[in-house]
């Protein structure tokens, strides 16, 4: 975690409180050198933590570290661990174990590491146990402090189902649906009073005597105590299928009440994407009833229950199953709201659009604030933008609503540290979805906007302020009752925040590459990277690390400010553009953010997309690799070689075939790097598009190629620097070629004026040369043009497929709402693209190879039998395995039909597995055949030659 700009180095806590120095004995009083704490989480908040701990001038901290997070530094304890004593370092086999017994132990064994080696307080970071009831009820009955909320608030505002009902109470906007489908299910199977209460007795639960004499409770609220009387005795009293049955029938009605529309199945427990899924709408039209087509669509219900259930891993006895199920707000933008209470007070420090995601998580979020959406109207009016000044106020209005209603919540529930509100919006409405309660991953975008100052109640100038929500959550562990009210204090205008993460092109995840060198963060970055780029307190070298895949796919937070969120942007782009990772299998989601934040850049940076977009974006994406698949460059460039030789005279055909030669690499290796990278074609085809027009297939250079060529350069930092390599930047004779091309359009604009660079072919094209030129300079200076302009018709060749590959029809409106294409919302056109980008692994015609690397599973659940066996026939689509990647559980179908022979692997669930590998020996119901590979290529020169002809490059 690195800060090198002036604002970064109060990014967490100030000098006198670091030095526990503060002027007055009230500010004193506030110290937390005497917390203690363990560090039980892993990631970027941990480096945080340590950092944040070691500036409160704690000196005793200690972190737990697992077998498999310890894997990552494959020939060196990482450096992050280095700066604090080994005897701090606890290792565990694992954080929080995998199943409930092995939870158990983990607790136990965390609770034994504090007391045996001093600490007081736990710290449970953004994950694992953060949100666990039970592990923070724990931690209190052990006599430590749990740095973050109490069990109480994480048991009436952690589990959504409770989250909602006080929701609810609270008047707080929520999305129509079901919260309580277990203790539903109790009563469809104990029908009336006196058959709940005989359970009861029956498995002998303790229930409070207040609670079976109260007649006003309905039998739903019953069930509710009744189930969590079974989840504190640790047994069932409910079975999985019977919960199914129950989510299924409610499925069912909810259907024929909201025909068309489709509903989001979650678990109370679930969090960072996972735990919940989509559920299809019954057909709107179809054979059969309304009621038969919706029976038709809940029939997935079952399958996905236990999918959900084994994710957050609440499939064990005694485990609270209970599910929730509402209606899917599908034109939906994801906001935030940042809560920090103590428990009688309970401040909301701005807003998070965090509706950039995939597969439920998170990619870039964004800061709002009440502040720069005010700015932001001001600038749309005095622009003339009524629309959007419109659209702004609108999300001004939510905005306040949000907050308000957070904070009402908040302290419903005794919020006592930070936790965060989260919403759908929906135009002008809102709904709440649930609370996190704990920091998350996106914090810094809020802490980066406000801070805290708290007053002395009896001398309002004897204040400090707290800009960290880190160091905020152990004033509270320590001083809870005694910090005053404060008040929010504005530092930022904007924040913006992307999560670097190791996945592949189509954002799948990719596990087992190995970072061996990165580049140094800029002056305005703030770079929380769990410690990666720490050098080697030894030599001053950076340390390889592994991808190793065990936890999530995260690996940095990229995290920038501005005076405005163009501003923010603007710096994230030069983050982005001059972020360079190398190494060995390395996959990351790095030049996918480029290209997107391209893309808002260009249209409209306070474009409201919806969760929807970047599914549909990076199908964009993948259409446009499709494109350019069928598109030969260097064939291209052959050919417009050839042509100009052909056309010249005798004595200068020889000079064209050598301006060519000489201008081969200038032009093809940034072109192919395009090529190569489809998302940074799409930033290439964002940065530019107001470089030329559209003609039909003409393409209208509205600025000189050449520049355009220069700023690719620079674009894909393949720009001149000093110690590169030459594989990462331009090639010296390369770069001599364009300098001596842009100091030639130079001179012409000292001649001729400034000319726009449509006016200045006009001028150039004309016979008679211009005041104080004679005509035989003239033609030079007209060859001269032509040679500088040679071969840059590919760069016509990149706009026609943007368009044949309808890359400008994803739009913003004028109201700022993205108006997305049907055709990219299509889940098949999704998933044919994902494969697109990420071609699968080459395979023979009898086998089946895994698509990617991860942990194979046979069977969706322990207790179920495998998905195929040897002998059984298979259809296209039918699932054949589940691969984990990173915590994300995907069933893999088949992509052909036909039997399973054998089955490769030995040992059965959670091998480790890589992409490629062997998994099934199959007899395909059809023979497959293997492309031929010269008719492929001769159809790519074909295309090739037509579209050149289309944009006027080459004689049709």
């Amino acid at each position: 975690m690195q800060h090198q700009d002036s604002y970064m180095k109060n990014a967490y806590v100030s000098e006198d409180r670091q030095r526990g120095n503060a002027d007055s004995e009230w500010q004193r009083s506030f110290s937390c050198t005497a917390l203690c704490p363990l560090i039980v989480c892993r990631g970027p908040v941990r480096k945080e933590a340590l950092d944040v701990f070691n500036e409160m001038g704690m000196t005793h901290v200690g972190i737990l570290l697992s077998e498999k997070d310890s894997i990552v530094y494959p020939n060196a304890l990482a450096p992050e661990l280095r700066a604090i004593d080994t005897q701090h370092v606890h290792r565990v086999p694992d954080y929080t174990g995998a199943s409930k017994e092995e939870r158990q132990q983990r607790v136990a064994q965390i609770i034994q590491i504090a007391h045996e080696h001093g600490y007081n307080a736990v710290f449970a970071g953004y994950g694992f146990m953060a949100e666990d009831e039970d592990f923070v009820a724990a931690i209190e009955g052990a006599g430590l402090r749990f740095i973050g909320p109490c069990s109480g608030t994480v048991r009436s505002a952690g589990r959504k189902d409770e989250a909602k009902r006080t929701a609810l109470r609270e008047k707080v906007s929520v999305t129509p649906g079901i919260d309580n489908a277990t203790a539903r299910a109790l009563v469809t199977k104990h029908r009336e009073r006196a058959a709940l209460l005989a359970l009861i007795d029956k498995e002998q639960l303790q229930v409070e005597t207040a609670i079976l004499a109260n007649e006003a409770l309905t039998l739903e609220e019953l069930a509710d105590e009744i189930l969590n009387a079974s989840y504190k005795k640790g047994i069932d009293i409910l079975s999985i299928e019977e919960l199914c049955l129950q989510i299924q029938q409610d499925l069912e009605q909810l259907l024929i009440e909201h025909p068309g529309r489709r509903f989001r199945l979650k678990a109370i427990g679930g969090g960072g994407g996972k735990g919940q899924r989509i559920l299809d709408g019954a057909a709107p039209e179809g054979e059969g009833t309304v009621e038969s087509r919706a029976k038709k669509a809940a029939a997935v219900v079952p399958e996905k229950v236990r999918e959900i259930l084994s994710e957050v891993k609440a499939n064990g006895v005694g485990d609270n199953k209970n599910m929730l199920l509402e209606l899917n707000i599908e034109q939906t933008r994801h906001h935030e709201i940042q809560l920090v209470g103590n428990g009688q007070w309970c401040m909301a420090l701005g807003g998070r659009d965090c509706s950039l995601q995939m597969h439920e998580q998170k990619l870039l979020e964004v800061s709002i604030t009440q502040e720069a959406l005010g700015a932001d109207i001001d600038a749309a009016r005095a622009a003339g933008r009524e629309e959007e000044a419109k659209a702004l106020h609108s999300d001004l209005e939510v905005l306040r609503a949000m907050e308000q209603e957070a904070e009402a919540f908040g302290r419903a529930v005794g919020l006592d540290s930070a936790s965060t509100f989260e919403c759908i919006v929906d135009t002008g409405r809102h709904f709440f979805m649930e609370v996190n309660t704990r920091i998350q991953v996106e914090h810094r975008v809020s802490e980066l906007c406000y801070g805290l100052r708290f007053a002395n109640p009896e001398s309002p100038d004897d204040a400090f302020v707290v800009n960290s929500l880190v160091e905020m959550m152990a004033l509270l562990a320590l001083h809870k009752e005694r910090l005053p009210q404060p008040t929010r204090v504005r530092r930022e205008v904007a924040a913006a925040e992307v999560r670097l993460n190791a996945t592949d092109r189509s954002l799948s995840p990719h596990a087992g590459g190995v970072i061996r060198s990165w580049s140094d963060p800029l002056p305005y970055e703030i770079r929380d990277d769990q410690g990666i780029c720490v050098k080697n307190p030894d030599t001053g070298l950076f340390v390889r690390y592994k991808l190793a895949g065990a936890y999530d796919s995260n690996v940095a937070l990229l995290v920038t400010v501005g005076d405005s969120r163009k501003h923010a942007y603007d710096r994230l782009y030069e983050i982005l553009r001059q972020t360079t990772l190398r190494g060995n299998d390395l996959a990351t989601n790095l030049e996918f953010h480029f290209g997107l934040l391209c893309w808002f850049k260009a249209l409209n940076v306070n474009a409201k997309p919806t969760t929807r977009f970047v599914a549909a974006y990076l199908a964009q994406v993948g259409l446009l690799k499709e494109a350019l698949n069928q598109v030969d460059f260097a064939f291209a460039y052959s050919a417009l070689g050839k042509q100009a030789s052909a056309q010249g005279t005798p004595g200068n055909s020889k000079a064209w075939a050598g301006v060519f030669e000489q201008r081969y690499t200038l032009l093809l290796r940034p072109i192919m790097r395009l090529v190569e990278e489809p998302h940074c074609y799409s930033a290439w085809l964002s940065v530019m598009r107001e470089s030329y027009r559209l003609e039909g297939d003409k393409v209208v250079w509205l600025r000189n190629p050449l520049s355009v060529l220069a700023e690719t350069y620079e674009l894909l930092h393949l720009e001149a620097q000093p110690m590169v390599p030459a594989a990462h930047a331009i090639w010296a004779d390369d770069q001599k070629v364009l300098s001596v091309g842009l100091g030639f359009y130079e001179k012409l604009a000292a001649k001729l004026g400034d000319l726009a660079y449509p006016a200045l072919l006009e001028r150039l094209e004309q016979a008679e040369p211009p005041a104080g030129m004679d005509a035989g300079l003239w033609q030079q200076v007209q060859g001269a043009h032509m040679g500088h302009q040679a071969g840059l018709q590919l760069l016509d060749l990149l706009v026609l497929v943007a368009r044949e590959a309808g890359f400008y029809d994803l739009q913003v409106n004028p109201d700022l709402t993205v108006d997305i294409p049907t055709r990219l919302l299509d889940g098949e056109l999704q998933a044919r693209m994902r494969k697109v980008l990420v071609p699968p692994p080459a395979t023979r015609a009898d086998e089946i190879v895994a698509e990617r690397g991860g942990m194979f599973y046979a069977r969706e659940a322990p207790h179920l039998p495998p998905l195929v066996e040897e002998g059984q026939h298979f259809e296209v689509g039918d699932p054949l395995y589940v691969l984990e990647v990173m915590k994300m559980f995907t069933k893999v179908c088949a992509p052909f039909a036909g039997t399973v022979d054998r089955v490769l692997l030995d040992g059965g669930d959670g091998l480790i597995i890589q992409k490629g590998q062997p998994l099934f020996k199959v007899t395909p119901d059809v023979k497959l055949t293997e492309d031929d590979g010269e008719r492929i290529a001769q159809e790519r020169r074909a295309h090739t030659t037509r579209c050149l002809a289309r944009v006027g490059a080459v004689s049709a």
